[in-house]
Parts: C-alpha cells; sequence; structure tokens
C-alpha cells in the first residue's frame, strides 16, 4: 500500500513578510487553508496513511489543525525538518514512516484540479514503478524541465534550465517505488547546498523505471510560492467554486464520497462549521450522488 509525504516545511521567504510568523501552507486559499488542497490530492489517489512534514515551529499548529486525521477517516502522523536542506531530504526523513513502503510525495503549495483529476491519480497509484507528471507551462525556466525524444520518451530532466529542452515543466507530486528513500540517501547536496529531488527521479530514469505522465489541458496547476501566485490561486478557486456551486479540495467531501466516513460522522464534523456556511454545504452532501469522478 502507497503512503503519502506531504511536505510543509520551508521558510517561504518568497513570500515575506507574510510569512514570518506563520508557514505558507497555513495561510488561506480562498476558503480553506492551504495544506487542505495538497492533501486532498493525495486522499483522491487513495492514500490514506499521510505523514505531514514541517519546521519544529509549526507542529502544534499543523496538529490543531489536522489532528489526526481520523475525523476525515486517514491517518495523519508528523514529522519535523529543522533545516530546509531539500526535497529529496524528505524521504529520508519519512524512512521510518514508510517502513518499506511505495510513496507519494506531494508540495505543500501545490493545488491541482480537473477533469479526471481523481480517475488520472488512482491509476498513477496503481503503477509499482516511479511516475512523475508533467504540466505545459510558458516558464520553463523556473521549474525541473523533462526532454522528450521524437518518440515522446524522457531523455532527461533539469533543474531549473537556463536553455529549457522543452515547455513541460514537473509538478511537486512524486508516485515512487520502496526505493525512494534508499535513493535519497545517494544524493549529494546541490551548489545551493540542497538535495534535489530532481537527483532521485534521475536514478529512477537511469535505472529505466520511471514514467511520465502528462497532465492535459483539463487540469489546473497552481503554484502558490508568491503572493501573485497565492492571489490567483484564491482568485481561481472562488470562480469555480461560486460558478459551480461545489467546493474544491474539501478533505470532508471527499472522505464522504470515498466511504471513508458515514453520514453521522458527516454531520458531526459540519456542526461547529454551520456559522460560516463550510458547515451548510456539509450538510448538502448528505442529499447528493456522488458520481464517478469527483474533484
Amino acid at each position: 500500500m502507497r503512503k503519502g509525504i506531504l511536505l510543509a516545511g520551508g521558510l517561504g521567504t518568497r513570500l515575506f513578510p507574510i510569512t514570518q510568523v506563520v508557514c505558507k501552507q497555513l495561510l488561506p486559499v480562498y476558503d480553506k487553508p492551504m495544506v487542505y488542497y495538497p492533501l486532498c490530492t493525495l486522499m483522491q489517489a487513495g492514500i490514506t496513511e499521510i505523514l505531514l512534514i514541517c519546521t519544529p515551529t509549526d507542529l502544534p499548529l499543523f496538529k490543531s489543525l489536522l489532528h489526526n486525521g481520523h475525523q476525515w477517516g486517514i491517518n495523519i502522523e508528523f514529522a519535523t525538518q529543522a533545516k530546509p536542506k531539500g526535497l529529496a531530504q524528505a524521504l529520508i526523513i519519512a524512512e521510518h514512516f514508510l517502513n518499506g513502503s511505495p510513496c507519494a510525495m506531494i508540495l505543500g503549495d501545490n493545488l491541482f484540479y480537473g477533469h479526471q483529476l481523481q480517475h488520472t491519480l488512482q491509476s498513477t497509484n496503481k503503477i509499482s514503478s516511479a511516475t512523475v507528471f508533467g504540466y505545459h507551462v510558458a516558464n520553463p525556466q523556473a521549474y525541473g524541465v523533462i526532454e522528450f525524444d521524437k518518440h515522446n520518451q524522457v531523455l532527461s530532466i533539469t533543474e531549473k534550465p537556463a536553455k529549457p529542452k522543452s515547455n513541460f515543466a514537473m509538478p511537486g507530486l512524486y508516485f515512487f517505488d520502496n526505493k525512494a528513500s534508499y535513493y535519497a540517501k545517494q544524493v549529494f547536496p546541490s551548489e545551493r547546498g540542497e538535495l534535489e529531488i530532481v537527483d532521485v527521479i534521475n536514478q529512477y530514469l537511469d535505472n529505466n523505471n520511471l514514467q511520465v505522465n502528462i497532465l492535459g489541458r483539463g487540469t489546473a496547476w497552481l503554484d502558490t510560492g508568491t503572493p501573485d501566485a497565492m492571489a490567483e490561486a484564491t482568485q481561481y478557486i472562488a470562480a469555480i467554486e461560486k460558478r459551480q456551486g461545489l467546493k474544491v479540495s474539501c478533505p470532508e467531501e471527499i472522505a464522504y464520497s470515498m466511504g471513508l466516513i458515514d453520514q453521522l460522522q458527516l454531520k458531526k464534523l459540519a456542526k461547529p462549521l454551520l456559522k460560516s456556511g463550510y458547515g451548510e454545504y456539509l450538510l448538502s452532501l448528505l442529499n447528493k450522488n456522488f458520481p464517478d469522478e469527483m474533484d
């Protein structure tokens, strides 16, 4: 069974002074804390055992917000990353939690939404090899960039190249087999002193054990690392929810639709949230039939 890693550490320096007191993953994106969105992505993939990694300072806040996850039918454990030494370090921190299991790791400031997303995530979760995603962007220099040959086979993945070899960026969502922690331990610090996740992924590529799943135009990927990006994400989520009358990345709704909690548990979760309107939305789910695809 694949386990999940939600990386919510870092200093959020690109958002200073907003994040000088509280980490960005606890800031709101429209009507929910930012951390709800990547958490829901893991839940939609069918992952119910999740390790959240954060700074020691933020640990009590995350525990107060998320508890142990049992209210949503999942299990959340916590670990700390004292200093931001790279994404690959999270795989080393999580080694004891994983205990030989494959994993999916998602960055706490990455939001995904779109048609057939849940189906894509659950299908990817069933694949035994490592899988990363490709997403067409206008500014690939800011991301890990995937290079393809004429047969659409992956040739290379390069972190923030000055001259990108394609416009396909790699979002912060990675599915690994049970060798991820081992590969992370083989990585040496980069010039910026971090253990780069690209160096882990390239080991899978070198061993012919990497797949790339292209996310099409029907899927939105939002990175909320800057004030402008946060504002755009809030505007996007607000527009979708107001237009459709449906919430994006609502953990209570996902848990209920997937059978992780029952009607009584949903009512209990809704009660303290009635004044905000969020609770009323949860109660409205009791009379709703969920389609196969629920993003």
